[in-house]
């Protein structure tokens, strides 16, 4: 006795299917944003730090700092925004 095995399409009673489902884009474009130092409250740093509670970003970036920013270029998109910013106190 042998067994033919059919290619997966051909199987009978199954059936293939597209995903249709739509899965929002959760991410910041290509990645960018784990490419660069992002400017923040500087206090906030010292909280999410002690805390281990999420920065936000001036470009909207979310994340809980744990690298050294002097290793990797200033966030054009931050830089940007932090220059439009009125002069004032640190």
């Amino acid at each position: 006795m042998s067994t033919a095995i059919l290619p997966r399409a051909q199987t009978p009673g199954t059936d293939v299917r597209e995903d249709t489902r739509t899965v929002p884009d959760l991410s910041h474009g290509d990645g960018d944003h784990e490419r660069f130092a992002h400017y923040v409250d500087k206090h906030k740093i010292v909280d999410s730090a002690v805390t281990g509670t999420p920065v936000v970003a001036l470009c909207g970036k979310v994340w809980v700092p744990s690298r050294d920013p002097k290793r990797f270029p200033v966030c054009p998109e931050c830089k940007e925004i932090y220059e439009s910013l009125p002069e004032g106190d640190d």
